[in-house]
């Protein structure tokens, strides 16, 4: 899925902002975990035009509506959603439609295992499992653009290979048309289904592409050769089958586009820009091009008519960002999402000849006034070494010199991910309930250059964690932050960062939430899922392979040294999760009980590494509140 954001009329953004500011003279109302997650969830499914039902009526989209992630029909024409799943347990997401028929393609996996599988939905609601077996992973890779064949990647061979198989549209039959031996990820299939677009990993920083004949013409092709490190990645290929579009980092310190002509290997630079390019696509014929960059933790879209080489301007949209950018077969009508810091993604469709958008989804619970919730901004941390490390602050309202706040960093997952803008109801439950969130972006993150970026490689536990450190401190200084009741957060890597800060630096912070945190690299390395195949290749390189550094896996791993733990700590896990085991969860628990410290431990039974379903997410979501209130803002 592409996620993206919009190029606004002036006018739609200072009148949007200038309401906003008039309501919020009004003091917040505070609100419930369980309000928080009655907002919906709404995500357009497929790519390009996927999502637009064969006879133009309606939008596929994934929704948590239910309290479940189903795939549902949202009507153009504006009304309720038309449930296409529903199921009670696990979480079912809507893939692409069919271009001829009423079929629509979903996926899921059991329990958040990650072992996905795709499934044809009927027009009668009938079910069939395309890629059975009990450890097969299967991804969708695209449309012929006839519509006559779809491609799919699936490990069932090889557990560590992901083959790349055509479906005829009519039969469901597959037909094997890439067998993956050279350790590849198939990333995108050309429109005349002729090509594949491969990434060959390297290392941590450095990649290949190729390009298969899937009519059997030869091995793959590579496409980018080149001296040191240097990191490519398949965007799409041009509607006329003749361009692979890619990403690299070659030029610089930000990635951008590129074409590669399939045929006489010429290559031209598509998009640039001072961040990185996230993307670039075309519309199906080819009018419109949608690129994005990651600019300073948001993405700035543009659509560009290529016949006018202007931007396409939208009347009627919101400020915020646009994303998930997908266009009707005749490209009249264009689908897309809007977020911002305090409204959830909500679906749009624009008339492309008029530029006049209609809203097709309200997201935020009605319950909530907007205006309650806390707009981010971007502030710089002094990090070691004169490295300025970004965040993204939330300041709750009424929190001043007077009125201390306490505070959370809250710590992204990874290594390498990014803390981003947009709406959070985990973020905005806390500030709505007093509490300052500074998501940081510590070296190691992306987003904001490859130096950056490969700052934390093989030292991970070390300036990475001094970055989440100096966070703290950082909010201790502001007068507006009560310096003794400042906590530490976060999710899977953030998890591990959370619970090395109270190992490693046991009085830089108050207390501690871990959410499926890594806890001993030993044997997380070590149990890696099969399906990871090629990306293990990178993740060895950026940690380390544990074959050859144990010492420092054990070193850097909190599990070995939880005696020193000292602070109140809170541990969320799924049962199931294939990434983080509960097993290391379970001995972090039983290791700082010992110290007889407080410790407050929450597994679902039913989920992996992510919460899925709503009563889930509440239900973790109190008990960070519950647990915070009664460890670091005690009673205040």
């Amino acid at each position: 899925m592409r996620t993206v954001t919009a190029y606004l009329l002036a006018a739609t953004v200072l009148g949007a902002t200038a309401t906003l500011a008039s309501a919020q003279t009004a003091p917040p109302k505070r609100y419930t975990a369980e309000q928080f997650y009655q907002t919906r969830s709404y995500a357009i499914a497929g790519a390009e035009s996927d999502a637009f039902t064969h006879d133009g009526k309606a939008l596929l989209v994934s929704s948590d509506e239910s309290g479940t992630f189903n795939a549902y029909l949202l009507p153009l024409a504006g009304g309720p959603l038309t449930p296409l799943t529903r199921s009670t347990t696990n979480a079912t997401y809507a893939v692409s439609a069919f271009p001829k028929d009423a079929r629509v393609l979903v996926s899921s996996d059991t329990g958040g295992d990650e072992l996905t599988h795709l499934h044809v939905r009927a027009p009668d609601g009938t079910l069939t499992d395309i890629t059975p077996g009990a450890k097969v992973k299967a991804q969708f890779v695209g449309w012929r653009r006839d519509g006559s064949t779809f491609f799919v990647a699936t490990n069932a061979r090889d557990a560590a290979a992901f083959d790349v198989y055509a479906y005829d549209a009519a039969t469901l039959k597959p037909t094997l048309v890439f067998k993956n031996e050279g350790g590849f990820l198939p990333e995108a299939v050309s429109p005349d289904g002729r090509s594949l677009g491969l990434v060959k990993t390297l290392s941590s920083a450095n990649s290949d592409l190729y390009v298969a004949d899937l009519t059997g013409a030869g091995a793959p092709k590579l496409v980018t050769p080149h001296q040191g490190d240097v990191a490519f990645s398949v965007s799409d290929f041009t509607p006329d089958s003749a361009k692979l579009i890619y990403l690299s980092n070659e030029g610089g310190e930000w990635a951008r586009a590129y074409t590669y002509d399939l045929a006489s290997g010429a290559r031209a630079e598509l998009v640039k820009g001072d961040w990185d390019v996230s993307f670039a696509y075309f519309s199906p014929s080819g009018r419109y091009r949608v690129s994005a960059l990651n600019a300073d933790a948001s993405t700035a879209l543009t659509i560009v008519d290529t016949r006018t080489g202007k931007p396409v301007t939208m009347a009627g949209v919101p400020a915020g960002d646009l994303g998930s950018v997908r266009f009707a077969p005749d490209e009249r009508t264009v689908a897309f999402t809007v977020a911002s810091d305090t409204s959830p993604r909500d679906v749009f469709v624009a008339d492309l000849q008029t530029g006049r958008a209609r809203r097709l989804t309200t997201a935020l619970n009605p319950a909530i006034r907007e205006a309650d919730l806390v707009e981010a901004t971007v502030v710089r941390v002094p990090g070691e070494g004169g490295v300025p490390v970004p965040g993204i602050l939330y300041k709750p309202k009424g929190a001043s010199a007077a009125a201390k706040a306490p505070a959370i960093v809250l710590v992204h997952g990874g290594p390498g991910g990014q803390s981003r803008r947009g709406y959070s109801a985990t973020i905005q439950h806390l500030v709505n309930h007093g509490y300052a969130v500074l998501a940081a972006n510590n070296r190691g993150s992306s987003g904001y250059g490859k130096t950056f970026y490969h700052m934390d490689d093989k030292r991970h536990g070390e300036g990475d964690l001094r970055d989440i450190v100096a966070s703290g401190e950082w909010l201790r200084k502001q007068d507006w932050v009560s310096p003794t009741q400042v906590a530490v957060m976060g999710g899977s890597y953030g998890g591990y960062i959370t619970a090395a800060a109270l190992t490693f630096h046991p009085d830089a912070f108050a207390a501690g939430v871990n959410i499926f945190g890594v806890t001993n690299w030993q044997r997380t390395l070590k149990s890696i899922p099969a399906w990871w195949g090629a990306n293990r290749v990178a993740l060895f390189d950026e940690m380390g392979d544990p074959a050859t550094d144990t010492e420092r896996h054990h070193r850097i791993s909190p599990l070995f040294h939880a005696a020193r733990i000292t602070k109140p700590l809170l541990v969320i896990q799924g049962a199931n999760d294939p990434r983080v085991l509960k097993v290391e969860s379970d001995e972090l628990v039983a290791a700082v009980r010992k110290n007889n410290v407080p410790v407050e431990y929450v597994v679902f039974p039913d989920e992996g590494h992510g919460f899925q379903a709503r009563k889930n997410r509440i239900t973790a979501q109190e008990a960070y509140l519950r647990f915070l209130d009664k460890h670091v803002r005690k009673g205040s």
